[in-house]
């Protein structure tokens, strides 16, 4: 594990320890972070621990022929009576994730300080966000980091049943429109799979980044 100092640097990603974890501190700089992110390497830490860089052994994604959408789910898209917009409202989208509780987990990682480091990728247009609408309230969403042939997700959130898999579906429709390679979901978990995604290993994951 490496030590990062105010030196814009990164180690080998494929340096990490068996959990994934590369480097500890630096800070969250607009530089920084989009090196990262075109390493293959993203934060991901608690309100009171250093800032942590992580690149896992396996990398979840989703390919977009491998999409599940079920029929059930097919039938809230045409009649649920959602909108979908694009980067209409990106601060209110990080908000709602950072307030957003999560299963199994006391709190959340979106910290204040990341909150206002993505909000500054987004007006620098490197971050972007998926906002999803009901009686023009903002009723689910996403967001991430758009590297031009990946997207990298970062977080979703709900307030009303199926919200954030609409925005997901909505997302991986325009990516594989743009000719994206890939939506990067970084750490397994089952929602996820069930939507379609599934691990890769980091080296191929990294051939993608680097392409």
């Amino acid at each position: 594990m490496y030590f990062l100092t105010k030196e814009l640097y990164f180690p080998d990603p494929r340096e990490t320890d068996k959990h994934g974890l590369l480097a500890v501190g630096g800070d969250l700089s607009l530089e920084r972070l989009m090196l990262a992110y075109r390493s293959g390497i993203f934060p991901w830490f608690n309100e009171d621990e250093p800032i942590l860089w992580w690149s896992p052994l396996k990398r979840m994604v989703l390919f977009f022929d491998e999409v599940k959408i079920s029929k059930s789910m097919k039938k809230v898209i045409r009649n649920g009576g959602f909108t979908v917009t694009f980067n209409r409202d990106f601060p209110a989208v990080i908000s709602n994730c950072r307030k957003s509780d999560r299963k199994g987990q006391d709190g959340t990682w979106i910290t204040h300080e990341m909150e206002a480091a993505y909000n500054s990728l987004h007006a620098s247009g490197f971050a972007k966000s998926v906002e999803v609408w009901q009686d023009e309230k903002l009723v689910g969403g996403l967001y991430g980091i758009d590297l031009g042939h990946i997207f990298c997700g970062e977080s979703m959130f709900s307030l009303v049943p199926n919200a954030s898999k609409i925005a997901f579906f909505a997302l991986a429709a325009k990516l594989e429109s743009e000719q994206y390679k890939l939506l990067d979901c970084q750490i397994h978990n089952p929602h996820l799979e069930s939507l379609g995604c599934r691990e890769i290993s980091r080296g191929d994951f990294l051939r993608v980044v680097s392409g």
